[in-house]
């Protein structure tokens, strides 16, 4: 009896203890926004309130560390001149580098407990908590109340927080993910509304596409996808048997192993009517017949996004290529970010169906494509596809009506990789996040197996099929990255705008011109299908990069130097390395015209830098326009950039100057500035000088009244101020005139008592 009432006061002075601590600590706001507007501004009646003893499950998601040290990794993690390049961090390193700490995460967890929340998942990045109680414990823990809601768009009811939640708690959450159910996922696919098919070569049933098709139309060679893993984002679970008879049906055989994963208990199995997998199925059809030898594809079920994609960053393995073809409405479009970071940071890329209600639209469907429009993300919009026979090559595409893209409904800001893709697409926008970044087939031209019944032929169509299929198309790359011994791609938008605005676009991409979906497909980046789709092994080996060997390359900014007769003119020469390059490199230069000197400083280069290099121009070098071939050589090895140089002749003109350029002058006396031109180019004439602005209490005169020809000379301005004129400052301008040019210089004028 003794020893149970020890333990029982022990049990009470520690429930204490974190009460204090709980108490003492400061209320505050996560550092995301859970309340919906329609919930703020009335839009969404209330109908009542969440049952007290109602069980909710929740996830305490903690804000990452060091947040501005993350964006400068980032940057020079996909910088291919760092020596950090490519080199991705695990998920015990980005912890260890970027993750909450494990105090604070150790404060949460106390915080849960003693709000008789019960912790049901952690996370070895320490991000999330999943938690577990009644309505009316989280209700107490959070201070809100969780209400329940008319729809305003929708004919349901939704339940969400009547206000901010702030937890007596001194560590700042990032986000609490489940409080709503506003907005409900719904995949990127949708039914042929038209009974007319558009299939005409595929080599499904009725001519319809399979997975397989997709590889023949947009790769054709020999690569698999061997030794690579894809993650597929659900928000239900499958059922097997479906994919069993898709590819039974196809007269083909699946050799994929598939995981089901449940991320947060949701359950990973799907029976219709209760469950529809329609979308699972297609999701794992497009992906395994693009890459069919995946060492594994892994289905990330869950009811949360938090959930699943903290359990893509930490998964063991890490999937390189994910896909999600589900769109949302988050209250808060930073939610996110934290994981789509990690996955830059350990080498992993997530595409996203881009939506499948035509161009975006800041309200409406058309608007709730999260995240499609996040920057860390590579969103994927809709073609209309032609191959030149069943299980052929690609023929022809067309933007597709229906496909998701344009300016970022979110208002992400742009990011610094499509700055120069937007500059040339007119309409772009220049301020907010462009998308899409690529596009596949999305057509209503599919053959689709589901909901352990009929399969159907030409019936679904959406840019669920196309973000899929270009995960699969990254597994083609990974695998020939690493056959080359060269690290995965990691986040391959950076890449993809290179390729696109380089000179091999049309060998990498098909280019796809004509078609809408609201905004015109056009030559280059366009709103309607991005860069377009992959051009066979073009974009393969274009990302893929060639064997590893160190090397570097040159460029010059400018690459076009305008310089007159008797001056100079600069040139930033920059060398870019890969694979480790870090030998000196010595710089020259060719093709310079008599009369033109080159210089650089330094005259070379350690691996990655720059030099300068200046050209001096004689005054008796003949105008015209000359190339100047810098060579850059380190060893064996050799590479060259051009400068382009224009001569100019020098025009006649002249320059004008006053000193002083300010007088003190005390009313009824004078004061005096020397006026001095100087003339080049040959000028020749006599140059008028005049002034204005001094006030109609002063007068002012020259001596000499003008410059006399050729025009260097000086002039005495002399100011005199009248006896009433009144104190404070004047702006006199002098004017110069001769042969036709006109400059200008200004005295100041202060007017003493």
């Amino acid at each position: 009896m003794i020893r149970k009432f020890s333990t029982s006061l022990l049990t009470i002075v520690a429930l204490v203890s974190i009460a204090s601590v709980v108490c003492q600590a400061q209320s505050q706001r996560p550092l995301t926004r859970h309340v919906r507007e329609a919930v703020l501004n009335g839009q969404a009646p209330t109908v009542g309130r969440l049952p007290a003893t109602q069980s909710m499950r929740l996830v305490l998601v903690l804000p990452l560390r060091n947040p501005d040290a993350l964006d400068s990794f980032l940057s020079e993690l996909y910088d291919p001149s760092s020596p950090s390049y490519r080199h991705f961090l695990t998920v015990e390193e980005f912890t260890a580098r970027f993750g909450p700490n494990q105090d604070d995460y150790d404060a949460v967890i106390g915080f849960a407990k003693a709000h008789g929340l019960r912790v049901v998942g952690t996370s070895r990045n320490r991000m999330n908590l999943d938690v577990r109680g009644s309505v009316s414990n989280i209700e107490e823990a959070f201070h809100l109340t969780m209400g329940v809601y008319q729809h305003p768009t929708e004919n349901r009811t939704f339940y969400a927080p009547d206000r901010e939640p702030t937890p007596d708690l001194a560590v700042q959450l990032w986000h609490i993910a489940g409080l709503d159910n506003y907005s409900i996922p719904r995949p990127a696919m949708h039914r042929n509304q038209n009974v007319r098919s558009n299939a005409t070569t595929g080599s499904g049933p009725s001519a319809s596409f399979l997975g397989s098709d997709m590889r023949a139309a947009y790769y054709g060679g020999t690569l698999t996808g061997s030794g690579q893993s894809l993650g597929l984002l659900e928000y239900y679970g499958t059922d097997l048997t479906d994919l069993t008879t898709y590819f039974t049906n196809a007269h083909e055989t699946n050799n994929v192993p598939i995981t089901l994963d449940s991320t947060d208990g949701t359950s990973t199995s799907c029976t219709y009517p209760v469950c529809d997998d329609t979308e699972q199925t297609l999701d794992m059809t497009q992906a395994i017949g693009m890459a069919p030898g995946l060492s594994r594809l892994v289905m990330y079920v869950g009811s949360t996004d938090s959930a699943i994609f903290n359990a893509m960053a930490t998964a063991s393995p890490l999937n390189a290529q994910l896909s999600s073809s589900w769109t949302w409405y988050p209250a808060d479009p930073n939610t996110d970010n934290p994981y789509f970071q990690e996955f830059a940071a350990q080498g992993q890329n997530l595409f996203q169906a881009a939506g499948d209600s035509g161009k975006w639209t800041t309200s409406g469907t058309a608007s709730e494509i999260f995240p499609a429009d996040d920057v860390y993300v590579t969103s994927v919009g809709g073609t209309d596809l032609d191959t030149s026979s069943a299980a052929g090559p690609w023929s022809s595409e067309t933007a597709w009506v229906d496909g998701g893209g344009g300016i970022s409904p979110d208002k992400y800001a742009i990011p610094s990789w499509q700055t120069s893709a937007a500059a040339g697409c007119s309409s772009c926008s220049k301020t907010y996040r462009n998308g899409p970044d690529v596009s596949a087939n999305a057509n209503f031209t599919f053959y689709v197996c589901a909901d352990q019944t009929t399969c159907t032929a030409n019936n679904y169509g959406g840019t669920s099929f196309a973000a899929p299929m270009w995960a699969g198309y990254l597994a083609l790359v990974n695998q020939q990255a690493v056959a080359n011994g060269n690290p995965p791609l990691g986040f391959i938008n950076p890449s993809l705008y290179t390729i696109g605005l380089g000179s091999s676009y049309d060998t990498d991409f098909h280019d796809i011109t004509s078609g809408s979906n609201g905004y015109s497909a056009t030559t280059g980046y366009d709103l309607a299908t991005g860069w377009g789709s992959p051009n066979g092994s073009g974009l393969i080996t274009a990302l893929a990069g060639s064997s590893s060997t160190p090397g570097f390359s040159l460029s010059a900014s400018p690459a076009s130097v305008s310089v007159a007769q008797g001056s100079s003119g600069t040139s930033t020469i920059t060398s870019t390395v890969t694979d480790g390059f870090d030998s000196a490199i010595t710089l020259s230069a060719t093709g310079q015209p008599t009369g033109v000197t080159v210089g650089f400083s330094p005259t070379s280069i350690t691996g990655a830098g720059t030099s300068t290099m200046t050209m001096t121009v004689a005054s008796t070098t003949a105008a015209g326009t000359y190339s100047i071939t810098v060579t850059g050589t380190s060893g064996s090895t050799t590479e060259t950039t051009t400068v382009s140089l224009t001569v100019t002749g020098t025009s006649a003109n002249f320059t004008i100057s006053a000193s002083p350029t300010s007088i003190s002058v005390a009313r009824g006396s004078s004061g005096t500035s020397t006026i001095t031109t100087t003339i080049s180019g040959g000028f020749d004439s006599a140059i008028a000088l005049t002034a204005s602005g001094q006030g109609s209490a002063q007068t002012v005169t020259f001596s000499p009244s003008s410059i006399a020809a050729p025009g260097s000379g000086t002039s005495t301005m002399t100011v005199k101020v009248g006896r009433n004129s009144r104190t404070g400052t004047h702006t006199i301008t002098i004017t110069a005139k001769g042969a036709g040019v006109t400059h200008t210089t200004t005295v100041t004028l202060d007017v003493l008592q």
